[in-house]
């Protein structure tokens, strides 16, 4: 149990310095850690990453910094595309949703630790975004993440917005896409009452202290090595679950 609040509080700081990571650590913790079914641990990591996005975003200045316009464009499609995934993501067993979340991690770190192709406003087409917001939800209910190791960086790759910018606006898309995500995951559930609540609020109440906290550490990090550790942090967490996965395959 030690281990699983330690890691509660790693989620919030990863939401809160890099605005993303939230489930790419809920999701292994529930899983390895707590020994949650796959599919069950999909639907807690969603809530724990919906509850920490929500009010991390109210409590926090990164209100200031969103992108309003981005984030209303990538969230009708985000939340459409979260429903669609969550309805693939029944039609397969657990194992494939975990092995497709860590190849994701692996495409994600590559664009983070690269950086960013800077688009002025001109450049930076509605379809394109709007694309790429069906993408990142359908990915979200899928796997069960909320979304934003796969949409800071594409934010940085296909707009103008810098790091700081980036991460404000992926926590109102987190924020859309794992409370659609959850929704329709937890109805896809024979019995939610399987969903272990008093741990999955002990979790998110740590990971919504860590986020704060995190946010407040990283305003005046260099924008360049965020997100490389973000990229290293990726790669590390994609090897293990693959490691994991593919030893229950074999």
């Amino acid at each position: 149990m030690t281990l699983v609040l330690l890691a509660a509080s790693s989620i919030g700081l990863s939401l809160g310095i890099f605005g993303s990571g939230g489930a790419v650590l809920a999701l292994p913790v529930l899983v390895y850690l707590a020994g949650h079914e796959p599919k069950l641990a999909i639907t807690g990591a969603l809530f724990i990453v919906a509850a920490i996005s929500t009010l991390s975003l109210l409590l926090s200045h990164s209100k200031r910094l969103v992108d309003w316009q981005l984030a209303l464009r990538l969230g009708i499609t985000g939340m459409l595309g979260a429903y669609m995934g969550a309805w693939l993501g029944s039609l397969v067993s657990g194992l494939v949703q975990l092995t497709a979340f860590a190849l994701l991690m692996l495409m994600a770190s590559r664009f983070m630790y690269s950086g960013k192709v800077r688009l002025d406003d001109k450049q930076t087409s509605l379809p394109l975004m709007l694309g790429v917001g069906t993408a990142v939800g359908m990915l979200t209910g899928f796997t069960g993440v909320g979304g934003g190791f796969l949409l800071v960086p594409a934010i940085l790759r296909f707009t103008a917005l810098d790091f700081f910018r980036a991460r404000a606006t992926s926590l109102v898309l987190i924020n859309i896409s794992a409370w659609t995500g959850f929704a329709k995951n937890a109805w896809l559930l024979p019995d939610t009452s399987q969903l272990d609540w008093t741990l999955l609020l002990i979790i998110a109440a740590m990971g919504i202290v860590g986020s704060l906290l995190g946010q407040r550490w990283s305003v005046n990090w260099p924008q360049h090595r965020l997100r490389k550790g973000f990229a290293l942090l990726l790669v590390i967490l994609a090897a293990f679950i693959l490691f994991q996965t593919l030893g229950d395959y074999l």
